[in-house]
């Protein structure tokens, strides 16, 4: 009687362990990743991503890339992902402070967790009671200390008095708005320094090429350009380029890719302020996973650092692990 005890008990272990319930070891977790947008930064962030996925044995499945920036293209592509389901934790780059609120909160009350990279929504507090508090954290850039130590290093550049000028690309989205804000705030520590303006490309390259170019005929004793992200960046230095005045205006951008860091190289731009994207999407994974397997509470900021290239340093080896490759 025993002994059959004993065997109907080892059929009833094996079966709970076959069929474990959600939420137990034996159930593989599957992140999904939402990007901004396409382009290398959003690229870097998957590949920390997936590379601490593989540490801890997690999936991680891509919603597609959004051609452009915005939310009339991401919550599409977004609600998509939403409906195919599959995954447990969302890692997402919210193109709007405001817009994506409501859609990434419909994702949560199904009982998916999120995080927040490289954007947030409201003004990024998640610790105080709000619409837009649900994402456990924001992990990310300091864009307003990193805008802020570009205007300084710029305002150097230029001899601390002349006439400096910024292109961006959207009012609404927290990264770029905190560089702009970090820039301005710099700004005033140089009173011989005018800010002659501040132009919106919406995230293409050809729009800031066209606005920059304007501002240089409006102001052709221009001495600086702050481009705050790869596009703003690569058609501020393309109009600088055209009109013959490299090196005579001093051009700052923000973001490690291959073409701003060859650029910079080339004397094209002055100075390129590299994120650690890959670092971000490591450690949005890392949380998530300690979140949903152990109950740790995960820091509602996660604030990776970021590094300057110069013509000074662009070449040296320990330098070129912060390159967008």
């Amino acid at each position: 009687m025993k002994r059959v005890v004993l065997i109907v008990l080892a059929v009833l272990i094996c079966t709970s362990v076959l069929y474990a319930s959600p939420g137990q070891e034996e159930k593989k977790l599957t992140f999904a990743y939402m990007s901004g947008i396409e382009d290398p930064f959003m690229r870097m962030i998957e590949k920390g991503a997936r590379a601490k996925a593989e540490e801890v044995g997690v999936e991680v499945m891509t919603a597609e890339y959004p051609k452009a920036w915005g939310p009339d293209i991401q919550v599409p592509i977004l609600e998509a992902l939403s409906a195919r389901g599959g995954f447990d934790f969302l890692i997402v780059v919210p193109t709007s402070t405001e817009a994506l609120i409501a859609p990434l909160k419909r994702i949560y009350d199904k009982g998916i967790p999120m995080i927040t990279t490289d954007t947030f929504l409201g003004d990024g507090d998640y610790s105080k009671p709000s619409n837009y508090s649900f994402p456990l954290a924001y992990i990310g850039t300091d864009n307003e200390l990193g805008g802020y130590e570009v205007g300084k290093r710029l305002a150097e550049m230029v001899g601390k008095k002349g006439k400096v000028y910024i292109n961006t690309t959207n009012p609404d989205v927290s990264s770029v708005s905190g560089r702009r804000d970090g820039f301005l705030r710099a700004m005033k520590e140089f009173p011989d320094i005018k800010v002659v303006g501040i132009d919106y490309n919406l995230d293409v390259q050809e729009t800031a090429q066209r606005q920059t170019a304007a501002v240089l005929q409006a102001n052709p004793d221009l001495k600086g350009i702050f481009g705050t992200n790869l596009f703003s960046a690569q058609g501020a230095y393309q109009a600088v380029i055209n009109a013959g005045l490299s090196g005579a205006v001093k051009v700052a951008t923000w973001d490690a890719t291959v073409d701003l860091i060859e650029a910079l190289k080339a004397g094209k731009v002055d100075l390129v302020l590299a994120q650690k994207p890959f670092e971000i999407g490591y450690l949005a994974v890392e949380w998530g996973y300690k979140y949903l397997t152990q109950g740790v509470e995960v820091p509602k900021r996660v604030v990776p650092g970021f590094f300057f290239f110069t013509k000074d340093n662009v070449n040296d080896p320990d330098a070129q692990q912060y390159i967008y490759k």
